[in-house]
């Protein structure tokens, strides 16, 4: 089955409804665990009638484990901490320089599945690449965004009572060192790369406003920006 075929988006798109109101907050620079764990309180709270929210934040050098993750992916770790964490997914890096959103979505009332979530996760930053003319591609059986077979974005996504967590991680201009550390996603020698590496633009305050834009778009999403944070407090 070819890229495209595996994610043909239905015709009945969020985007040609009428959009919904989300919640975008910036979270600047974070640490991995309180983030993380204030996206399980808010997956845990949620009503039927709260909000969509995206958030987007830059962490600082972590590397993470999904549920099925080997340590042997592990390779040398080094100083930088690694998390077993509740998503999907093998080990990822994160890091300064990297975009990661969010999206705390309910999938029923956007009327979607969570392939499709996934497709138009990565259709998203397909069309983000393309602002730059840098030809992405997806990648049957593979997770994620890739340029000329290297990664550029990461998914690692949770499906709890029909609401997601969990997200997207996109690589803009960041030190891809720690990436020869592990075996990203479980794949030994998987070659990654980034927007600046691919002739893109170096400042994430360029990407971050098309990339959301685009998110936008596949999930008919009327984003509004709030500048309160979520309780970061790390209670565990």
């Amino acid at each position: 089955m070819d890229p495209v075929s595996a994610c043909a988006l239905d015709a009945a798109a969020p985007g040609q409804r009428v959009a919904r109101p989300a919640i975008v907050r910036d979270l600047g620079r974070q640490p991995y665990a309180p983030v993380w764990h204030a996206m399980q309180r808010f997956t845990d709270a949620r009503t039927d009638d709260t909000p969509d929210e995206l958030w987007v934040v830059e962490h600082d050098p972590v590397f993470t484990l999904g549920q099925a993750g080997k340590d042997e992916h592990v390779l040398a770790p080094g100083d930088i901490p690694v998390l077993h964490v509740d998503r999907g997914g093998q080990v990822t890096y994160h890091g300064p320089g990297q975009i990661v959103v969010y999206p705390l979505l309910q999938l029923r009332r956007l009327g979607i599945g969570v392939r499709d979530y996934v497709c138009r996760i990565e259709q998203a930053i397909i069309d983000t690449l393309d602002e730059w003319n840098i030809g992405a591609e997806r990648l049957d059986g593979a997770p994620g965004v890739y340029v000329g077979g290297a990664k550029v974005a990461a998914l690692g996504i949770r499906v709890r009572r029909g609401c997601t967590f969990h997200g997207l991680a996109f690589n803009v201009a960041m030190d891809l060192e720690p990436f020869h550390r592990i075996n990203p996603c479980g794949y030994q020698g998987l070659q990654v790369t980034s927007v600046v590496d691919l002739g893109g633009p170096s400042g994430m305050a360029a990407v971050t406003p098309v990339l959301l834009g685009h998110l936008a778009r596949q999930f008919g999403l009327d984003l509004q920006p709030a500048a309160d944070l979520p309780d970061l407090t790390d209670h565990d």
